[in-house]
């Protein structure tokens, strides 16, 4: 279940495909640096130019990582490669920047994986659709043809448990990989799909391109309520237990930078952000600085500003899991995530917390 990255600039995807190629050559661990006292933690993300996962690359431009101690390598995942979240449970790196739902998966197939620190309490994601295609709700999914991410992916989830609630099984409607970026585009260009699931910044070239509009609004922490019932925590740092167990100073630190981040983020305008990104992440084939700027000062409530597990945001999702036949109640949801190193961080750094924190249950 991979969250592709979108389509950029070739020169962009050679760089991170370096990257990743550095950070999947053998196993991983987080090591102590040159200095002797610098861990170095690998983290893969599932497409680190996507607005999503943006915090991942906005806390290595500030400085973050440095400031709190901790050397941070990044990669991103490429199409038709391995997905970050399963990078990480093979060991080829410590750390994913995925979504909290793998958790759940991973412990249905008998594997101890947690979220560290929550960055998201939406999904982030839109369902984009063509004008003709009638769809408003997922009453609407009944015969068509719906483009998701990857067949099994977050958002073929996420396509489902909208029909479900609605009563439309996913038997009624079909669903077919369309990847992020230009393929997902030509998707609805072409008339091979009647909408597709995506995010920014694909969305903007979408609606710049007046191909289709959002149908249904899964990018804000209020449309994401609306849509699926609750909070639906998605953007998350995911670790092996194991790992975080034996690499609590490394895990700590990481989540410090982050927290750090989240702050910095509710603190600043989309332009702020978007000024300190690398030029090739907002300005691309698929859109201009200032799409990307209106599309990020849209959908910029889908941050929590303090890195918490929101309360009830791990029930909603086991929902969404139990609903399309992923998990049942059996899951148990507090070894899924911990608020530890989130709370420890906003502690420290004496910042004023807003998200109620999720308990044992979830």
């Amino acid at each position: 279940m991979s969250r592709r990255p979108a389509a950029v600039a070739a020169s962009v995807l050679t760089v991170l495909a370096l990257g990743a190629v550095s950070a999947c050559s053998g196993n991983s661990s987080a090591s102590t640096g040159s200095s002797g006292s610098t861990p170095t933690v690998k983290l893969m993300a599932g497409g680190l130019d996507k607005q999503i996962y943006l915090p991942y690359q906005l806390a290595q431009q500030l400085g973050y990582y440095k400031k709190y101690g901790v050397n941070v390598q990044l990669s991103t995942e490429q199409d038709g490669g391995v997905g970050a979240e399963d990078a990480m449970a093979s060991g080829q790196v410590d750390m994913a920047g995925a979504w909290y739902v793998h958790t759940i998966d991973f412990q249905v197939k008998g594997k101890a994986v947690e979220g560290l620190v929550q960055l998201s309490g939406a999904p982030g994601e839109r369902e984009m659709c063509v004008p003709k295609s009638g769809v408003h709700s997922g009453a609407d999914f009944k015969g068509k043809t719906l483009g998701v991410t990857d067949i099994g992916s977050g958002t073929d989830t996420l396509t489902q448990f909208i029909g479900a609630q609605k009563g439309v099984k996913a038997s009624q409607f079909s669903r077919i990989g369309v990847s992020q970026g230009s393929t997902a585009i030509a998707a609805l260009q072409n008339g091979k799909t009647a909408c597709v699931m995506t995010t920014q910044p694909t969305v903007a070239a979408i609606e710049k391109k007046g191909i289709g509009t959002s149908a249904i609004d899964l990018a804000t922490t209020a449309g994401a309520k609306k849509a699926l019932g609750g909070t639906w925590p998605a953007a998350t740092v995911l670790a092996r237990t194991s790992w975080v167990n034996s690499h609590k100073d490394a895990a700590q630190k990481v989540v410090d930078a982050l927290v750090a981040t989240m702050h910095w983020i509710n603190t600043h305008s989309a332009a702020d952000i978007a000024n300190k990104l690398p030029q090739s992440y907002v300005s691309n084939q698929l859109v201009t600085k200032a799409d990307y700027i209106k599309a990020l000062d849209q959908d910029k409530g889908q941050f929590l500003p303090d890195g918490i597990m929101p309360a009830g945001g791990p029930k909603t999702v086991l929902a969404t899991e139990e609903l399309v036949g992923h998990a049942t109640s059996s899951v148990n949801l507090g070894t899924t995530f911990t608020n530890e190193f989130a709370l420890k961080a906003n502690k420290t750094e004496g910042f004023k917390t807003t998200t109620t924190p999720a308990g044992p249950n979830g």
